[in-house]
């Protein structure tokens, strides 16, 4: 693969931070969408703009997916299969996208990669993906759940004698914090994936040798990522802000609340890729619960799951078909 392959892995990646922009626009904005605490134009920006700043936070997310899920040797041949790893995680967002599925883009790109790597006989760093990815990928959910259930109980005790439409008013704007705070989370983690990416390729084409992240590759990725994100993702954000639970503002800022608290501990404290979509959705699913179990659309939150089940193997087999067609050109 010449040099150009590198700016060709280098122009999917971007689109792949494209994707993800839309693709998980909804994680940060739909609940203050739904709630009416902020205009949808004025979300999207606001979404934007955090996914930038937050992106420059993400340094131990980015390590993790650079060097902690699989091994390639400095070899231009190595692009191949980081491009195999793109291609499948851009397919599998973008099939999840038409559908309005909010699957997570963050384990469609560590699947992708696991799956091209398994294709081309490199090394998966199986203790990376187990403890940093798959662990992270159930605990997650489930912290945000309880969570979220217990922000929900605690908010409705405190302001249990006040006046319903005095506090829709106030929650709605404290939804302009959260949101932004959601924002923040999104671009700490899904920016730094990009960026992680982008650093593997240029190890592996010999451009740099040591795994800290260029200035440019920040900039790069995190404009791109809000140029996506301020596209807007309105399927997705149909069935998170309202096809889950019909959410009011107090519940809006909870499940935010709770959602960006678990993507603040999980970047900062352990450099785990977690999913923003799965963090988001069981906060919502677990705010909703304190209202009555049944008022939570479980059937929809059933097709949720089926979706992040099948994410990582999907884009996996994906992308090791798209290393299988690539090698008919070597």
């Amino acid at each position: 693969m010449s040099d150009l392959g590198f700016y060709v892995v280098l122009l999917l990646a971007m689109f792949f931070n494209f994707t993800n922009g839309f693709h998980d626009a909804a994680n940060a904005i739909a609940t203050s969408v739904s709630t009416r605490a902020l205009k949808l134009r004025t979300a999207l920006l606001m979404a934007a703009a955090g996914n930038l700043i937050g992106s420059f936070f993400g340094a131990a997310v980015a390590a993790t997916v650079g060097k902690g899920i699989i091994s390639l040797p400095e070899d231009m041949s190595s692009l191949w299969v980081v491009g195999a790893a793109l291609g499948g995680a851009i397919v599998w967002n973008l099939i999840t996208w038409y559908f309005g599925m909010p699957s997570s883009s963050s384990h469609a790109l560590i699947g992708g990669m696991v799956g091209a790597a398994l294709a081309a006989s490199a090394p998966v760093l199986w203790g990376g993906v187990v403890n940093k990815v798959l662990v992270p990928m159930i605990i997650s959910p489930l912290v945000g759940f309880v969570v979220g259930y217990g922000v929900m109980l605690a908010i409705l005790w405190i302001f249990r004698k006040g006046n319903p439409s005095t506090l829709n008013r106030r929650f709605r704007i404290a939804q302009t914090c959260s949101a932004a705070g959601m924002a923040f989370g999104h671009g700490m983690q899904d920016a730094a994936k990009t960026m992680g990416i982008v650093v593997l390729a240029l190890i592996v084409s010999g451009r740099q040798t040591g795994s800290e992240i260029p200035l440019w590759v920040f900039f790069l990725t995190a404009i791109v990522l809000s140029v996506g994100t301020a596209t807007g993702g309105r399927r997705i954000m149909k069935t998170l802000g309202s096809k889950i639970i019909e959410l009011d503002p107090p519940q809006g800022f909870a499940a935010e609340a709770t959602a960006s608290s678990v993507l603040y501990v999980a970047s900062l404290g352990f450099g785990a890729p977690v999913s923003t979509t799965h963090v988001i959705s069981s906060a919502i699913m677990g705010v909703g619960a304190t209202k009555r179990i049944t008022a939570v659309r479980w059937g929809v939150a059933g097709n949720m799951v089926i979706a992040w089940v099948s994410t990582f193997p999907a884009a996996g087999l994906m992308a090791a078909a798209f290393y299988g067609i690539s090698q008919l050109f070597t």
